[in-house]
């Protein structure tokens, strides 16, 4: 994610900044050009006005209200809704305070999806322009039986329609899961990337034929995907798995190793955009080979090898930062040669589909 600057004072401003902390400016998300921008109420009292650019007219996301979403829209567009939100069709219960604090963490969450894939031009085709299998978020409450057991409502993906467990928004209830799965990493962020990255199959390499590229990589995504699960949730991943996926449940079945390692990526890119925003250089005494500076723009790397040269030693470093405050490792996962091929594929297939998105608006 990269630094941004006030436009009134040059202030350092961050991505989900609301006000500038110099010069007090309203603060809002651009999506047409992937910037945060000082406002300017307008003189009718009907919007704001971008303060670089005094005749343009904009409104908040309907979600500002709430203080959900700090994103933008063009006023007079005729949703009310940003570009990210205009996707969600069920949201927590906006009832309760427990309710708003859960959607305004799944929403940063979501934001933070949407920008990556905004930065690659890789908007999705929602319901509207795609009934059967555009893209849709379902944010589900869990259900209370009448003897008071909890039923958790299922995270997963279903031919474009994304269901989030709002409750892995609370942090007690997402680290209960992560425990309970044996995870070595569980948030928000990652769910919105994984099950992204189901849809992003369907659309990349299911509906462009790419089945022979992808069985290459990732194994045959035929075997029957309900058996694999239910094999994996009753034996675990195989001995040695760390030598060919990125996680445990990344070895159940191709269609799962291929969002884990979807999800890795997006981590990865946006991460390392973070680090060169904030110039982080590596270089440690006594292990040169690990030196390493984020000089490059990683939405637009030349390969995957680039990418995981300068995210590894990144990596050690912000994981020994972590133990040094006592708390866990911030990436628990080792990067296999096997699965550098995998990123290199994902790395091509995403970069040529933003390619296309290029000409294609050319």
């Amino acid at each position: 994610m990269r630094l941004f600057a006030c436009d009134n004072c040059d202030q350092v401003i961050h991505f989900d900044n609301r006000q500038c902390m110099r010069c007090s400016h309203r603060l809002g998300f651009l999506p047409d050009d992937l910037s945060m921008h000082a406002l300017d109420p307008r003189d009718d009292g009907g919007g704001w006005q971008l303060l670089a650019q005094p005749h343009r007219d904009v409104r908040f996301c309907a979600n500002a209200a709430l203080d959900i979403c700090n994103w933008l829209v063009a006023d007079g567009h005729p949703s009310g809704y940003c570009i990210a939100c205009r996707y969600n069709r069920l949201v927590p219960n906006v009832d309760t305070q427990d309710g708003i604090d859960r959607w305004r963490r799944i929403s940063q969450s979501q934001r933070h999806l949407f920008y990556s894939l905004l930065r690659w031009n890789l908007s999705p085709p929602d319901r509207q322009s795609d009934p059967v299998s555009g893209l849709i978020f379902d944010f589900l409450e869990d259900s209370i039986q009448q003897d008071g057991n909890v039923v958790p409502a299922m995270t997963g993906h279903e031919e474009g329609l994304i269901a989030i467990r709002a409750a892995e928004a609370d942090d007690l209830t997402r680290e209960l899961a992560r425990a309970s799965m044996n995870e070595p990493y569980r948030t928000l962020l990652g769910h919105f990337r994984h099950e992204t990255g189901h849809f992003a199959w369907n659309r990349l390499v299911r509906d462009h034929g790419g089945f022979e590229g992808f069985r290459a990589v990732f194994g045959d995504e035929r075997a029957d995907y309900a058996a694999a699960l239910q094999y994996h949730y009753a034996n675990g991943a195989p001995l040695g798995w760390q030598q060919t996926f990125i996680s445990a449940y990344a070895a159940s079945h191709p269609w799962e190793d291929f969002a884990e390692c979807f999800a890795h990526y997006l981590h990865i890119v946006d991460t390392l955009e973070t680090a060169r925003s904030f110039g982080l250089a590596i270089d440690p005494r006594g292990h040169e080979e690990m030196a390493s500076e984020v000089d490059f723009d990683p939405y637009r790397a030349a390969s995957a090898e680039q990418l995981v040269s300068a995210w590894v030693p990144l990596t050690v470093a912000i994981n020994a930062i972590q133990r040094s405050m006592g708390q866990r490792d911030s990436y628990p996962f080792v990067l296999s040669a096997a699965v550098v091929v995998k990123l290199e594929y994902l790395h091509r297939l995403i970069q040529d589909a933003a390619s296309e998105r290029r000409q294609a608006a050319a």
